[in-house]
C-alpha cells in the first residue's frame, strides 16, 4: 500500500499499476510501535526512514533513497495481526476485489482511496492475506524490486488451487504483457520480465494452531550478509526461526515473520 502521496526527489518517471499489473509492487508491515519497528529494521536491514503523509503512525523505509516498504503502527488500533503483507498491482482495485470475493476470498479493508490510488486488503480462500494497489507506484518499479525485496512466497494448502485463484483475480494469464506462470519442481513460479517475483508452494495447514504453518505470504528481503542480519535480529529483540548459509527466517521484536535471502541467490 502506498503510505505516502509524494514522490521522492530525483524520481521523474511515474510507473502505474496498469503497466506492471499482476506483479508484486509493494510490501507493508502492520506493527504496534513505530519507534521500535524503525530501530529493529534499521539495525537488521540497514533501512533509513522518512515520515509519511498519513500521520505519525506511518513511516516509509528507504534503501539508498528508494522507498522499499511501508510501516503502519495500527495493529492494536485496528485490531489487525502484526504481519508483513505484499501488494499486487492491478488496473482496477474494485474489479480485482470483486473477483476475489466471487472466488471465495474475503475483503478485510476497502477498496478505499489512498491518493494517488486505491487499495484493498484481501484474503484468499485459504485465509492468506494480501493487498492490491491501483494507481501510481511510490517508486519506479524496477528500482523498488531491486532495492530490497527478492521475491514473495505463498505457503498454502494447495499450490495449484491457489494459482488458479490468484491467476483469475490478478489476471495473470488474461492478456499479453502480464506475468508468466510456470510449474517447476512442485511449485508455482511467477515471473515478471523474466525475473522470479513470487513462488507458491503446497503444504500449509489451514487449521494449524501455529500461524507459521497456516497459509500465509512470506516476504523475502535480499541482503548482502545473512549471518549479520541474524546477529542483529537477535541483539535487537527478534528471534531466528531457521537459518542456513544463504537464507534465514526471522521474527521481529513485534512478532512479524520475514525472510532474509542472500542477494547472490536472487
Amino acid at each position: 500500500m502506498n503510505h505516502d502521496s509524494s514522490r521522492p526527489r530525483g524520481v521523474t518517471r511515474i510507473v502505474t499499476s496498469a503497466s506492471v499489473f499482476g506483479a508484486p509492487c509493494w510490501v507493508s508491515l502492520t506493527s504496534r510501535d513505530v519507534d521500535a519497528t524503525e530501530d529493529f529494521y534499521g539495525a537488521v536491514l540497514g533501512w533509513e526512514w522518512r515520515s509519511a503523509k498519513l500521520g505519525d503512525r506511518f513511516r516509509m523505509a528507504l534503501v539508498d533513497g528508494t522507498p522499499v516498504a511501508g510501516i503502519a503502527a495500527v495493529a492494536d488500533m485496528w485490531q489487525m495481526a502484526v504481519a508483513w503483507t505484499p501488494y499486487f498491482a492491478v488496473p482496477s482495485a474494485d474489479e480485482a476485489a470483486a473477483r476475489a470475493q466471487e472466488r471465495g476470498g474475503t475483503a478485510a479493508v476497502g477498496p478505499i482511496s489512498f491518493p494517488p490510488g486505491r487499495a484493498a486488503l484481501l484474503a484468499d480462500r485459504d485465509g492468506a492475506t494480501f493487498g492490491i494497489w491501483e494507481g501510481a507506484l511510490i517508486a519506479d518499479w524496477e528500482k523498488w524490486r531491486h532495492a530490497a525485496p527478492a521475491f514473495i512466497r505463498l505457503h498454502t494448502r494447495d499450490a495449484f488451487d491457489a494459482a488458479i485463484f490468484y491467476g483469475e483475480v490478478l489476471d495473470w494469464a488474461g492478456r499479453p504483457g502480464c506475468c508468466e506462470v510456470q510449474y517447476e519442481g512442485g511449485e508455482v513460479v511467477l515471473r515478471s520480465q523474466g525475473d522470479i517475483v513470487a513462488r507458491i508452494e503446497s503444504g500449509a495447514l489451514g487449521a494449524a494452531p501455529d500461524p507459521t504453518i497456516r497459509p500465509h505470504w512470506q516476504v523475502h528481503f535480499a541482503v548482502e550478509d545473512v549471518a549479520a542480519c541474524v546477529r542483529a535480529a537477535e541483539v535487537h529483540g527478534g528471534s531466528v526461526l531457521s537459518k542456513g548459509s544463504d537464507e534465514a527466517v526471522l521474527r521481529d521484536a513485534d512478532g512479524a515473520q520475514f525472510t532474509v535471502t542472500s542477494r547472490r541467490e536472487r
